[in-house]
């Protein structure tokens, strides 16, 4: 497996998916979930199992038509009667007199039905989450850098977080495009994918300083292709047995971690391609640039003594 040698395909390949990302984040952007909008998120309980499309036929009728729940999430829990919903009005949360005709009406045509939780977040809160939670990503991806750079050089440091915000953006877009839902859940994966795929690159990195020591007669390129040829086994052994522990969470784990668990899913599978493909590319193009750049000033001054 030639990597390396085509590295310029596969980052072209990723800017494209970069540039789709970028654009529908910017056309379509995050539908963002109650935790950081603000409203209500409501737990009902049943007589029976109730679909998701009989629920949102009662909050669409025309007896609640006036509080415009077109666009509240519902997500029946699986193996119970239960249901929950996210909703809000006006980008507020619903006052106690609206969820009251809401359980009233859901009662009328589909059963009895009982609030087991009622939890209300104020859209200043969601604000606030969200800049932390903002500012928690940048945080560790700027420690990332000076960890790496201490560790190994700036260059890797920089490539790596290349390849992360590279992984985050795709993951964002994809989200994104689906319209799938965005809370604090989400966030929580966005931190552990970029926690997985540092470390997969790590991985590759320690390889590659330790083949710069013992392969010097072999070319930048050789020693990146040959690093991640090394280490290709464990990285894809490790990324198949995670990702079959997150499919389990995905299927069978219930509606309330469906995002959460895809989000997981969509990072291990981009995570794994940017640590190998990715960020050595990065690497080596930033190191031939470099070395370049030294030569030919080094030619320059030759060719140009001083006092000639």
């Amino acid at each position: 497996m030639d990597i390396i040698g085509k590295r310029r395909n596969y980052l072209a390949i990723s800017a494209v998916l970069v540039v789709i990302g970028i654009i529908a984040l910017a056309a379509k952007g995050l539908n963002l979930g109650v935790d950081f909008t603000g409203g209500s998120l409501i737990r009902l309980r049943f007589e029976r199992p109730v679909a998701a499309g009989e629920i949102s036929n009662v909050l669409t009728s025309s007896a609640l038509a006036d509080m415009n729940l077109g666009k509240a999430v519902i997500q029946p829990i699986r193996g119970t009667p239960d249901v929950q919903i996210r909703a809000q009005v006006e980008g507020k949360p619903l006052g106690s007199t609206q969820v009251d005709r809401i359980v009233d009406e859901l009662s009328y045509e589909l059963g009895a039905v009982s609030i087991v939780e009622s939890q209300m977040v104020e859209a200043v809160i969601g604000k606030e989450l969200l800049n932390k939670a903002i500012l928690a990503m940048v945080l560790s991806c700027v420690g990332i850098v000076i960890y790496v750079s201490l560790r190994f050089e700036f260059k890797f440091g920089v490539a790596a977080v290349s390849a992360l915000v590279h992984d985050t953006i795709i993951v964002l877009g994809a989200f994104a495009l689906l319209g799938r839902q965005v809370n604090s859940p989400f966030i929580a994966a966005i931190l552990t994918i970029i926690g997985y795929s540092i470390n997969d690159t790590i991985v590759i990195y320690d390889k590659i300083r330790e083949n710069l020591k013992f392969r010097k007669k072999e070319t930048i390129e050789e020693i990146a292709n040959n690093s991640i040829r090394q280490t290709l086994r464990r990285s894809i052994n490790t990324v198949l047995t995670t990702l079959l522990a997150v499919l389990a969470l995905y299927f069978f784990g219930g509606a309330s971690i469906k995002d959460f668990s895809l989000a997981i899913i969509l990072g291990l599978v981009v995570g794994t391609y940017s640590s190998i493909c990715i960020a050595p590319s990065i690497w080596v193009e930033w190191t031939l640039w470099d070395r370049e750049r030294k030569r030919r000033q080094i030619t320059t001054g030759r060719a140009n003594p001083k006092g000639a």
